[in-house]
C-alpha cells in the first residue's frame, strides 16, 4: 500500500473526533473514577513503549527507564500537566515528548531515590520483554527523538491492523485476514493474485476486490487512529505523511 493511497485517500469519510487522545487525558485527570483507569490503561498502552525506549536511546539503564517511565505517567495526571497546555491545538505525541524532556530535565534524580513501586502501577509491563524489544532497535543513525517518532507511529499502525483483524474475526474470516493480511504492505502481481486465488478456491477477479477492499479498510481505520492524536482534523494528512516518513528511518 503505497503512501499516497493513505495521505491523500480519494473520497474519505472525514475521522470522527469524538475521542481522542487529547479528552482521554483530560477524562484521566478525575482521579479514582473507573473512567479515569479505562483512560490511563489506554494511554499507557499506546505510549508506554515509546517512551521507554526514548529514555533507554537517552542514555539511562534498564531499570532507570522503566522507574522513569512509570513515574512520568504519575505525575502527568497526578499533577496536571495539562492545565497549561491548549489542548485544542496540536499533536499530542509531541506534547507527551516535550512533557517527558521537562520531566526528565527536572525530576529523574528524585525519582531514582524513592522507592521502586512507591506509586501506583498504572500498567503491567514486563520490564524484560521491554528491554528485549528495545535490544533489537536500529543501533546506527535514529536518536531518541527519531526513535521515538518512529515507535509511535508502529503503535498506531498495529492498532490500525488489530483493528482490522477484529473485524474480520468477528465475522468469522480470521483465516481469510491472514491470507490477504501480506497484500496490505507487498506489492501484488498478477500471478501472486492468481496464486492465492488457487489456494482460496476463488477466482483471480475476487482476490483482486477482496484486497482492494482491504487495503481501503486498513486505510480508514489508520487515519482514525491518527485522527485520535490530533486535535484538529485538518491535520490528519501532514500527520499521516509524518508518520509515514518516521517509518522510513
Amino acid at each position: 500500500m503505497n503512501t499516497a493511497q493513505l495521505a491523500e485517500p480519494d473520497n474519505a469519510n472525514p475521522a470522527q473526533f469524538t475521542t481522542t487522545h487529547w479528552s482521554v487525558v483530560l477524562a484521566a485527570q478525575d482521579v479514582g473514577s473507573e473512567q479515569a483507569e479505562a483512560a490511563l490503561g489506554q494511554l499507557c498502552e499506546c505510549y508506554w513503549y515509546p517512551l521507554y525506549a526514548f529514555v533507554r536511546r537517552r542514555g539511562f539503564n534498564p531499570h532507570d527507564a522503566e522507574d522513569l517511565t512509570q513515574e512520568f505517567f504519575y505525575r502527568l495526571l497526578d499533577r496536571n500537566y495539562l492545565k497549561a497546555v491548549d489542548y485544542r491545538k496540536g499533536r499530542f505525541r509531541t506534547f507527551l515528548l516535550m512533557a517527558l524532556e521537562r520531566f526528565l530535565a527536572k525530576e529523574w534524580r528524585r525519582v531514582r531515590t524513592q522507592k521502586r513501586g512507591g506509586h501506583v502501577t498504572f500498567i503491567s509491563v514486563e520490564e524484560q520483554a521491554a528491554e528485549h524489544r528495545y535490544a533489537l532497535e536500529p543501533v546506527s543513525g535514529l536518536s531518541p527523538e527519531q526513535l521515538y517518532e518512529q515507535n509511535c507511529a508502529l503503535a498506531l499502525v498495529d492498532k490500525a491492523l488489530q483493528r482490522l483483524r477484529s473485524e474480520f474475526e468477528s465475522e468469522g474470516k480470521g483465516q481469510k485476514f491472514e491470507r490477504l493480511k501480506p497484500f496490505l504492505t507487498t506489492d501484488s502481481t498478477r500471478s501472486s493474485y492468481a496464486e492465492l486465488a488457487r489456494e482460496m478456491h476463488s477466482s483471480e477477479a475476487a482476490i483482486k476486490m477482496a484486497v482492494s477492499r482491504l487495503r481501503a479498510r486498513y486505510g480508514e481505520l489508520l487515519r482514525e487512529e491518527v485522527a485520535n492524536t490530533l486535535s484538529a482534523e485538518g491535520d490528519i494528512v501532514d500527520e499521516l505523511r509524518a508518520l509515514l516518513s518516521a517509518l522510513s528511518y
